[in-house]
């Protein structure tokens, strides 16, 4: 048998080039270290992830990663109150809370950047029960209406952080003390989008023109594909709680009574940790700020080889030539 054909060379140097590229993207986890307090007394604290991960379907061979995270102090805040009212009747309960509402707003309405908004919760019976003695059988115990339970939520937004402990003081003064949360506000949210996209791809541009000046390539040249997002965490997301104490151990029974003393539970805020992040606007952090993160990753695809282009004939011994298919 006699095999005829045409050969053609195929370079490989492109795929071992990305090869290369990808094993040379290491990064490095730059150390963190803080004074510690008594959050150390909880074993195992583990913060859980809120790090932004934008996905990028399918394998690749080459992934470039930017994080930026930008730290923005609110310019305004908002705090919710709910107040509660238990009377009698309908008119009873309606006075009672509006008078404690009323104070609060009017001492307040004075004060400059102040917004007041009242919402009604709920407005429901309330029930006692009522025991009916009998001589020859048990008790009965009978549901009856005794009064009425209205909630309000007061909210309240002011500009100054520093107002939120003049109205807690003004709200204690009408017994008004469940403070169910404080909203943060910024006006330069889309402004600090767009530096955090012009920032993060100045570093991307950066980072693929170094590697192109090491490796002798062009990345430019192999299909890419380009994601990017946006996460943003508020204040409210970020507080945490640890029990601080310390007990002692002893070898008692099984049956030893033990009586626990309560332990006291602590809330924190714990903001996004910056330390895996390529750059970092407003690193500094004192209260409580907004914090907008984004990512962009760029891919760079694996060339595919080429089919070969060989034409393979086998020639039988009758002398008939026959195509054969190599590429399968």
């Amino acid at each position: 048998m006699k095999h005829t054909g045409i050969d053609t060379n195929y370079k490989t140097t492109k795929m071992n080039t990305l090869k290369l590229i990808a094993c040379l993207l290491i990064i490095a986890n730059s150390s963190f270290g803080q004074v510690s307090g008594n959050i150390n007394y909880q074993n195992q604290v583990r913060y859980s992830d809120n790090n932004i991960n934008v996905s990028l379907s399918g394998n690749s061979d080459l992934i470039i990663s930017v994080k930026g995270l930008a730290n923005i102090k609110a310019d305004s805040y908002v705090a919710i109150f709910t107040v509660t009212q238990v009377g009698e009747t309908t008119t009873e309960v309606n006075e009672l809370l509006n008078k404690r509402v009323n104070a609060v707003l009017s001492e307040i309405s004075n004060k400059p950047d102040i917004e007041t908004y009242v919402d009604m919760v709920s407005f429901v019976p309330v029930y006692e029960y009522e025991v009916e003695k009998k001589i020859f059988s048990s008790k009965t115990y009978n549901e009856i209406p005794v009064g009425f339970e209205l909630k309000k939520n007061l909210h309240v937004k002011y500009k100054s952080p520093d107002f939120l402990n003049e109205l807690i003081s003004i709200c204690t003064n009408s017994e008004i003390y469940d403070l169910v949360r404080v909203d943060y506000f910024s006006n330069n949210l889309e402004q600090t989008k767009s530096d955090l996209m012009k920032k993060a791809k100045t570093i991307l541009s950066e980072k693929i023109a170094n590697l192109q000046g090491i490796l002798g390539t062009d990345l430019t040249t192999h299909e890419k594909q380009i994601a990017d997002d946006y996460r943003i965490v508020y204040p409210v997301e970020m507080y945490k709680s640890y029990q601080a104490y310390s007990s002692s151990s002893l070898n008692l029974k099984k049956s030893a009574n033990i009586n626990q003393a309560d332990k006291a539970t602590t809330l924190y805020y714990q903001p996004i940790i910056d330390k895996e992040f390529d750059f970092v606007m407003n690193p500094a952090i004192l209260e409580p700020v907004i914090q907008v993160m984004y990512e962009i990753k760029y891919r760079v695809y694996q060339e595919k080889e080429a089919k070969s282009d060989k034409e393979y004939i086998l020639v039988t011994p009758n002398g008939d030539l026959k195509p054969i298919n190599v590429n399968n």
